[in-house]
């Protein structure tokens, strides 16, 4: 980090450290120490005699009206101008049918009869995938089952409609909210986004009422679901009690679907029908190896009323764009052509360093709102010396320890580099990363909904207790990095039951280890043309 990056650092944590101390003066303790002293004002006035008070009233009736008038109007003005609570209500992940599972091999398989690879294409796509992380049970479109593969907008729609309506069905079930309750839609795309829109697709389906207010979010990447719930959480902050309230979120890596204003369901997922690459250039044949169908759905809700029922409160939302800072932030993640015309996804070789810094600058905001005092001033101490000493002074940099402040981390699945890199930088134990590498494991990388695949599993495993935070860190092109901090409102009763959702029939057979490399065995049945051996989610790993 040279000395500006520095100066801009400890800049911004004074400045967020400003804030949280006006808030907190404010917000907690300004009221309490005007009631002490009105307290004690009274008790030193307490002295004078009744019948002065009595007097003193009567001839001051309307002045002592008045002010408790001006009290009362005050004290309103203050609960108003506070922000109001936005609650998760219940998520829905959504588990493509059996036939849709390949294990990797087959994938490797259909890669080949698919595309127009050379040997050294489908070589480097192998070694790839024996060390993505991934299991031998994601997920693919039927679109990329077909020979030859049937990569058209039909199918596109096709399966974007299967996940967002297959994850927004189960919510709706499980939290019975009626659709005419969903007042606000926040759908985000990033690669695929048709007319009319989806959000239209939405309430076209649903029924949604005449005044529902859409949003159609695209190009956001792998961060958009935490996007969608900072953009649901300032309409439901806003938005005062209605008869129409629920606010639903749908995320796909194309989708993000969020509804009204007192409740919001959120829906991830991700559609690689279009997106499959067909070509030999290196750096957008990584995506081939690591995204997977998937989709998830969560209802917000700004009811009070809600908190009863609610599974968590959103405490903050952190937002980080490092698209201004230099070009290559910008680039490294990037939709083109490559010299043939296929269209892909192109990934930089300075993708993990630029994440990195992404992260740093996202933590600095963040760190303030979360952490414990100790650790904010063994932050920023480190960064002044370093800004005033130089690299000559040996102060090493200090990553403050989040698990001082927080109990669960939801990373998204991008990858096993990512995940590697996050564990090394956050200092986070096996146990804090189980729930991003079983996901990444099961289910691929599914984009802005691995988030939300975390958290259930979190929950199928009975992690979340009352009162728990949970940290949601997401990254996206441009170049983006987001958090979100929720907090427990009642304990998640764990298990195969209704809260494990699309975790049902693999959660008590996970976690397993899944070594650094994991060599690739061709199914029996693959050069016949079969479909080969369909595997369960843990078939070629143990348990630990």
């Amino acid at each position: 980090m040279d000395s500006r990056e520095l100066l801009r650092t400890v800049t911004q944590a004074a400045r967020n450290h400003a804030r949280t101390l006006y808030h907190r003066l404010v917000g907690r303790h300004l009221p309490r120490i005007l009631a002490v002293t009105l307290l004690l004002a009274a008790a030193r006035a307490g002295g004078a005699a009744t019948t002065t008070l009595d007097a003193l009233a009567r001839e001051n009736a309307r002045a002592l009206v008045a002010v408790a008038c001006c009290c009362a109007a005050a004290a309103y003005a203050y609960a108003m101008s506070r922000p109001r609570p936005v609650y998760l209500v219940d998520l829905a992940g959504y588990k493509p049918a059996a036939s849709h599972e390949a294990t990797r091999a087959e994938s490797i398989r259909r890669f080949g009869l698919a595309g127009d690879f050379t040997g050294e294409s489908m070589a480097f796509q192998r070694r790839m995938m024996e060390r993505s992380g991934l299991g031998e049970a994601t997920h693919f479109p039927a679109s990329l089952f077909a020979l030859p593969v049937d990569m058209c907008l039909r199918t596109a729609r096709e399966e974007s409609e299967a996940v967002v309506f297959g994850a927004v069905d189960e919510l709706l079930a499980k939290t019975g909210v009626p659709p005419a309750d969903v007042g606000v839609v926040i759908v985000n795309s990033s690669l695929f986004s048709p007319t009319p829109s989806f959000t239209s697709l939405v309430v076209n389906r649903y029924r949604l009422r005449h005044d529902v207010v859409t949003h159609n979010l695209s190009g956001m990447g792998c961060s958009a679901g935490i996007i969608a719930i900072d953009l649901a959480k300032h309409l439901l902050q806003v938005q005062i009690n209605t008869t129409h309230h629920a606010c639903m979120q749908i995320s796909t890596q194309p989708t993000v679907v969020t509804s009204s204003p007192m409740q919001n369901v959120q829906r991830s997922t991700e559609n690689i029908t279009l997106n499959a690459y067909m070509g030999n250039y290196r750096p957008m044949l990584v995506t081939n190896t690591l995204f997977r169908m998937g989709g998830a759905a969560v209802l917000l809700s700004n009811r009070r009323a809600e908190r009863r029922r609610a599974k968590y409160q959103l405490m903050h939302t952190v937002r980080t764009h490092r698209g201004g800072a230099s070009d290559r932030s910008y680039a490294c993640v990037t939709q083109e052509e490559d010299g043939a015309g296929n269209v892909g996804v192109s990934l930089s070789k300075e993708l993990m360093s630029i994440a990195s810094e992404a992260h740093r600058t996202n933590i600095t905001t963040l760190g303030p709102l979360v952490l414990p005092l100790s650790e904010q001033l063994r932050f920023l101490a480190t960064v002044v010396l370093r800004r005033v000493f130089g690299h000559a002074a040996g102060v090493k940099p200090y990553l403050p320890d989040f698990t001082a402040a927080l109990d669960h981390f939801c990373i998204h699945a991008g990858g096993r580099g990512v995940l590697d890199e996050l564990e090394r930088s956050l200092k986070l134990s096996a146990w804090h990363m189980e729930p991003s590498r079983m996901t990444l494991y099961r289910f691929g990388n599914t984009s802005s909904s691995s988030l939300w695949y975390e958290l259930s599993y979190c929950e199928a495993k009975g992690r979340i207790r009352r009162g728990d935070r949970v940290w949601q860190i997401a990254f996206g092109s441009g170049f983006k990095c987001n958090s979100a901090v929720w907090k427990a409102l009642r304990t998640v009763d764990g298990g195969a039951g209704r809260d494990a959702g699309a975790w049902a029939q693999d959660i008590d057979a996970l976690p397993v280890h899944v070594p650094k490399v994991v060599p690739i065995v061709d199914d029996d049945d693959g050069a016949n043309g079969g479909d080969g051996d369909r595997h369960d989610a843990a078939s070629h790993v143990r348990p630990e």
